[in-house]
């Protein structure tokens, strides 16, 4: 991993990381995920200043660069955090789907009640 990219994965993290943190601050992210952020940019962090865990890894599993092991990465958690998102908005939108369906009942109940009053 080149002393430039190593440098770039540094910047980029901390400055995710003051963004998470004026975002958590400013209340326009939950804490749940903003943690999942801090976490993945300390990891990358820490797979920048100790170039050797990647090395390692990367030997390990036959992998050619330690930076494409460091993409990999990257790229598998991310596809994790976006299934999860998925799912999450998904029963977010069955909850929606039924509240809408209880009001209508309610709705139609109260426009029955009032008409039979009539």
């Amino acid at each position: 991993m080149t002393l430039v990219f190593r440098a770039i994965l540094i910047i980029v993290s901390i400055l995710f990381l003051l963004i998470m943190l004026r975002k958590i601050h400013n209340s326009k992210v939950s804490i749940d995920n903003a943690i999942f952020w801090i976490v993945f940019s300390f990891i990358i962090v820490l797979m920048a200043i100790f170039p050797q865990v990647p090395i390692y890894f990367a030997e390990l599993l036959g992998i050619q660069s330690p930076v494409n092991l460091v993409y990999l990465v990257m790229i598998f958690v991310l596809i994790v955090k976006l299934f999860k998102d998925t799912l999450q908005i998904s029963r977010l939108e069955e909850k929606i789907k039924n509240l809408a369906q209880e009001e209508a009942i309610r709705k139609y109940d109260d426009e029955r009640e009032s008409s039979d009053e009539d």
